[in-house]
């Protein structure tokens, strides 16, 4: 059995919502705190996550997932090493996330770049471009670093201005 729980953290982005499952398994499987990170979303976000009746406000089980972005935020680090639930999306839906996590910082590709990854051929980047705005844990897994084949910013469920953002902290711009 696992509970929900959330916690709300500021950033440059402006309010996160941290949503995580804690189970049965306890710590050991799932970090320190015991919590998988499931969502990571902000205010008016397309599709974002919405607290819920049943859900636990837990600040103290994203204490490292907290830290991690704090750093990202900073420039200090360029990674994140978090628990993550498991079992959302599609199994396309989790290939083409599975891609995105594959894009080193710093760096960004096409939309038909990651379609060509995933083995979606032509028509298949649109479904590509879907499953990327369907990106439960923006930021942690970087859809941000996905850009249109002219190098123009296209789609970000938060915004493009915050893709901007994010893109201009991981070239020390930010």
């Amino acid at each position: 059995m696992t509970t929900t729980v959330y916690a709300r953290v500021e950033s440059p982005l402006g309010e996160l919502l941290l949503v995580g499952e804690v189970g049965a398994d306890g710590p050991d499987a799932a970090g320190a705190a015991g919590v998988r990170l499931r969502s990571l979303s902000m205010p008016g976000q397309k599709g974002g996550a919405v607290v819920q009746d049943g859900w636990r406000h837990a600040p103290e089980a994203f204490a490292e997932v907290a830290r991690q972005l704090e750093a990202y935020f900073a420039g200090r680090s360029t990674r994140f090493d978090v628990p993550l639930a498991e079992g959302a999306g599609t199994e396309f839906q989790r290939r083409v996330w599975a891609a995105l996590e594959s894009i080193p910082y710093g760096s960004t590709v096409s939309y038909g770049e990651v379609a060509a990854r995933v083995g979606a051929s032509g028509a298949g980047v649109r479904a590509v471009g879907t499953a990327i705005g369907r990106n439960p844990l923006l930021v942690v897994r970087p859809c941000h670093r996905v850009i249109g084949a002219d190098g123009a910013l296209r789609g970000y469920a938060g915004g493009l201005e915050r893709k901007k953002l994010l893109l201009g902290i991981e070239d020390g711009a930010g």
